[in-house]
């Protein structure tokens, strides 16, 4: 399992390598400093755990996470145990603060290694699109939440932002709705207009609409209007 580093402190670095060095699961594929080091790193290594400070100079762990499209898991550590409440409300995999106890790494890394083994987790690669598998990094002010794709069921442009529905929550993120059709693999979501994408293994129920176009109902009540333009492939997708 692919792991990278991110901390601002080079003996706190040093310290977590070490202590990893008994678990051998695990492999540190880098080291980062900062938000922008650990982005080029996530990118071209991509890794399947972050080992990830929350306060950084510059850009916060936060931060870091808005910034990437596929999310790895990841362990917050930090010496501020003030954002622990923050840490768990975004549903992080664990939370280790510093100096680190070897009894609570442990705790993490068998967390981790149930997950991985139970999700059957496959490599990543840049150029994969994102699956209903794959988790994305959503903040909204104060509140911050790890979500699996399977529990997304519409994203709707909203001028340079778009809102992002899941459970009964509706955040914005800072993306355009054209660049996010890029990364989603059109297997499990849809792009059924130029304001909505929508997430087919939540579709419930489908009727026509004006001028050839449909009305696509989704589980818990939410109503997309599909174009004219995309009904056909919508038809074809949903084999009807």
């Amino acid at each position: 399992m692919k792991a990278l580093i991110i901390d601002d402190e080079r003996l706190a670095r040093k310290e977590l390598t070490n202590l990893l060095q008994d678990y051998g699961q695990i492999d540190i594929v880098g080291e980062a400093a900062n938000a922008d080091e650990a982005l080029e790193m996530v990118n071209s290594l991509n890794p399947d755990l972050l080992f990830l400070d929350i306060q950084m100079p510059g850009k916060t762990g936060f931060e870091l996470l808005e910034m990437l499209d596929n999310v790895p898991q990841v362990i917050f550590t930090t010496a501020y145990d003030e954002f622990a409440l923050k840490a768990f409300e975004v549903n992080a995999l664990d939370y280790l603060l510093k100096p680190i106890q070897t009894e609570r790494l442990n705790e993490s890394i068998n967390k981790l290694l149930a997950k991985h083994q139970a999700a059957n987790t496959t490599a990543r690669s840049s150029d994969k699109k994102l699956t209903l598998d794959d988790q994305v990094f959503v903040k909204d002010g104060d509140k911050c939440w790890f979500v699996s794709l399977s529990n997304i069921r519409l994203f709707e442009s909203d001028g340079n932002y778009i809102k992002v529905y899941f459970d009964n929550n509706r955040p914005m993120i800072h993306k355009s709705l054209n660049a996010l059709d890029e990364k989603l693999d059109s297997r499990h979501f849809f792009r059924a207009s130029r304001k909505h994408i929508v997430n087919l293994s939540w579709v419930e129920g489908i009727e026509p609409w004006f001028n050839g176009g449909l009305m696509v109902r989704l589980r818990g009540g939410d109503k997309v209007e599909v174009s004219r333009r995309q009904a056909a492939k919508f038809k074809e997708m949903m084999s009807l």
